[in-house]
């Protein structure tokens, strides 16, 4: 997985490779098995597709769920109104979604945060980088920068980041000499994506980056060293950040709590379930402040009758609910309350 630019930019580099490839399919084409020949070939278009910047199709295939719109690289679109309103919600609350729909490595704590309570959420652009291989980084380098990357390496994820965008990096969890930011960086990322960063690494320049407005960064610590020794082996691959896989798209909800990864076909559910909860909570409280129903009535099975008594109270109380009410209505079309 080399780190170079878009693949319609990779004619020239793959020309000879393919021509390679197409040799060895003619060597295979008097094969009888049909099968195995399609096998062959199979093999040889995923080498090429290996080669490049993620493709469409590879992209698509790990994030095939998601049935709506899509970014310019391909990454799925959530809507802007459900990250706003993702902000509300409690990690717990997302949590507590994702495990009952078989999803339990999504959550990771254990961060130094720029602005401990300053909640930022957005879609994740991911960054792989890896222990320098000299070689292997020289051939990266070469081949990013004839396709029209600039600069070093880890720059290149920030060159890609749309607004709305929260730039993921997995730097398997180095700080000293593993700083992927300073602020001159800081500022860029904040100048695309209107949001922040997550590395599972350090960054530098802690109160530079603190000066940014609406810039925050949770990190695995700070260092006044300079990246060394690592190298940028991917951008929007699936990547692991300490015990969560994060896939590119995903939307990120990071809190003082820790940063919880929502794959983005769960996104509607898990924001409509936690403000439906919500909105059950601020009901049951109201009544057992009133002494209309007792606690045994508010925290077991609801009656018919409470659920036309919290229908009627939201009926009554519009500015307590977040969603609309077409979209409440067709929630509680599957709702088991």
């Amino acid at each position: 997985m080399k780190p170079v630019g878009p693949e319609q930019t990779q004619d020239t580099l793959e020309h000879d490779y393919i021509a390679r490839c197409v040799g060895k399919l003619i060597k295979y084409k008097r094969m009888k098995n049909l099968f195995t020949t399609i096998t062959v070939w199979l093999i040889i278009v995923n080498t090429i597709c290996a080669q490049t910047f993620i493709s469409d199709d590879l992209l698509k295939f790990y994030t095939e769920e998601w049935q709506g719109e899509r970014m310019k690289d391909g990454r799925p679109k959530v809507s802007d109104d459900l990250l706003r309103r993702l902000k509300n919600i409690s990690i717990e609350e997302v949590w507590g979604v994702l495990r009952n729909e078989g999803f339990h490595n999504q959550f990771e704590g254990g961060w130094e945060m720029l602005h401990e309570d300053e909640v930022f959420v957005g879609r994740a652009l991911t960054a792989q980088y890896m222990p320098l291989r000299p070689d292997v980084n020289k051939r990266i380098l070469d081949t990013g920068h004839k396709s029209g990357q600039i600069g070093a390496s880890n720059s290149w994820p920030i060159d890609a980041l749309q607004e709305g965008d929260v730039y993921v990096a997995d730097c398997f969890g180095k700080v000293i000499d593993g700083t992927l930011i300073g602020d001159n960086l800081g500022n860029s990322i904040y100048a695309r994506t209107k949001t922040g960063v997550i590395f599972d690494a350090g960054s530098r320049d802690l109160e530079g980056l603190a000066k940014i407005e609406g810039f925050n960064a949770f990190v695995r610590g700070w260092d006044p060293s300079f990246l060394q020794e690592t190298m940028l082996t991917g951008i929007n691959y699936p990547i692991r950040i300490g015990r969560a896989t994060v896939f590119p798209g995903d939307a990120v909800l990071a809190k003082k709590e820790g940063v919880v990864f929502i794959p983005p076909h769960l996104l509607e559910k898990v924001v409509i379930t936690a403000e439906f909860i919500g909105l059950k909570d601020s009901f049951g409280h109201q009544m057992l402040k009133s002494g209309v129903y007792t606690p045994g009535q508010i925290d077991g099975k609801w009656s018919d009758e409470i659920k036309e008594a919290f229908l009627k109270w939201i009926d009554s109380n519009p500015d307590k609910v977040p969603m609309g009410r077409a979209e409440l209505d067709e929630f509680l079309k599957n709702r088991t309350w």
